[in-house]
């Protein structure tokens, strides 16, 4: 699901690709849903290709994000309400104990959870790639005899 969103470097915002072009990509704001071209001295991200440091192993941000989901059942985080440094690190090590403290700094996890925000709001809630949900599946479900 995350791998058509994307994330602008420059701009505010996620925003949803609509359709490649030859040098630019089209996009349209998730929050606006104004179309505009990204062209290719722009940085664009795929939120699809973005993990998180963790001690041991990278955990990709769709994770990351169900895992907030879980935690918030659903409902958007109020990151203004959340207080000081030490108290967003602390909500977010809840989320994902594991995570790396020296590597992920807190305006990285307040752009996460403003990221969650906007896609909640956007009405997409799903984070995963269905075929990682499927092969999670099969790897949990018991094998027939």
């Amino acid at each position: 699901m995350l791998k058509g969103i994307l994330c602008i470097s420059g701009r505010p915002g996620l925003f949803k690709l609509v359709n490649p072009g030859k040098n630019m990509l089209i996009v349209e704001s998730l929050q606006t849903g104004k179309r505009t071209p990204a062209y290719a001295h722009d940085k664009v991200i795929s939120l699809a290709d973005i993990s998180i440091y963790t001690v041991e192993d990278d955990v990709p941000l769709g994770d990351v994000l169900e895992a907030v989901k879980v935690k918030m059942e659903g409902k958007p985080v109020d990151v203004k309400g959340l207080g000081s440094d030490a108290d967003v690190r602390a909500f977010f090590a809840e989320v994902l104990p594991e995570f790396d403290d020296e590597r992920v700094y807190t305006n990285d996890i307040k752009k996460l959870l403003n990221w969650y925000n906007q896609l909640l709001a956007a009405g997409i809630d799903s984070f995963k790639e269905p075929e990682q949900e499927e092969a999670k599946a099969e790897e949990t479900a018991p094998e027939a005899e």
